[in-house]
């Protein structure tokens, strides 16, 4: 495809040639040019779940393993591709300090405990704990590598925790990986509404669907009467749902014993059934 082609409007009423930044249509069916790659030839992998948000430190990486675990125990085959490259946390939720190897049908992700499959830049750095220090076009190229070149084998279900924010890497992934849909994670601070409307218009633009919000620490409950106690105070999620037409998939509570299974590199012993209703809805709508 020409780069002529790659620059022509998308035909939306206040999008420029060049570029579909600060398009006026928020949420109108969006046209954009076909950037997808083909996934590896030894992969299979029959749905793809991104997690996103419009910032930091919500959780993306909690809920991603969340929801992985709860889908594994029903007996999915599944995935974690670890797209938050330069802020990597997946591999050491688990346990895993492994390198990756390839053959000859491409690199070979690492299993958990459970079996289920990882891919991080983490597991290919000769130091995990060095930092990775490249630019956004880099950044990108990783990213579409680790569907392309990465022997996924058959899959269920991958799940993709993205970076945070609209930047090179998750406009990538929504534009280079066929995803099935999104799931956006927020927290109920004051920033909320903003938060998950950047991430959902982001979708919109890129007609990617969204399957609904989860909200991260949501509330703590008193280990002596058992009182959920708002320490953001009260959160505005019910509000933005109505407002955007999106379903709560689920609310998860700040938690000891789940920060100790991160802490502990055994995030695969989660027990919980905070997102049930998020994996329910999945299996539902996406088959």
């Amino acid at each position: 495809m020409t780069e002529e082609k790659n620059q022509e409007s998308c035909g939306v009423s206040g999008c420029s040639k060049d570029s579909c930044e600060g398009c006026s249509s928020q949420n109108q069916s969006h046209s954009v040019p076909d950037f997808r790659v083909n996934q590896n030839a030894k992969s299979n992998v029959k749905k793809v779940i991104g997690i996103v948000s419009g910032k930091g430190g919500v959780g993306k990486s909690l809920v991603t393993g969340m929801l992985a675990v709860s889908m594994s125990k029903n007996n999915k085959k599944v995935g974690i591709l670890d797209a938050d490259i330069t802020g990597p946390s997946i591999p050491k939720m688990f346990g895993i300090h492994e390198k990756a190897i390839a053959d000859e049908t491409g690199i070979i992700p690492l299993l958990t405990r459970n079996q289920m499959k990882v891919m991080s830049v983490n597991l290919l750095l000769e130091d995990e704990e060095a930092p990775v220090i490249w630019r956004g076009p880099v950044l990108a190229n990783a990213v579409k590598q680790f569907w392309s070149d990465v022997n996924w084998g058959e899959l269920d279900y991958l799940f993709i925790d993205m970076p945070p924010g609209t930047g090179d890497v998750p406009l990538t992934v929504f534009q280079s990986i066929p995803l099935d849909g999104i799931v956006i994670v927020t927290s109920p601070q004051d920033l909320v509404s903003m938060i998950v409307k950047k991430a959902y218009y982001m979708a919109m633009q890129m007609n990617i669907p969204v399957l609904g919000m989860i909200e991260n620490m949501s509330y703590v409950t008193c280990p002596d009467c058992g009182k959920e106690i708002n320490l953001f105070g009260e959160s505005n999620l019910d509000e933005i749902a109505a407002e955007t037409g999106l379903e709560i998939l689920g609310r998860i509570p700040i938690d000891t014993a789940i920060t100790g299974l991160i802490n502990q590199e055994r995030f695969e012993e989660f027990n919980g059934n905070f997102l049930q209703n998020a994996v329910e809805i999945m299996e539902k709508s996406l088959y």
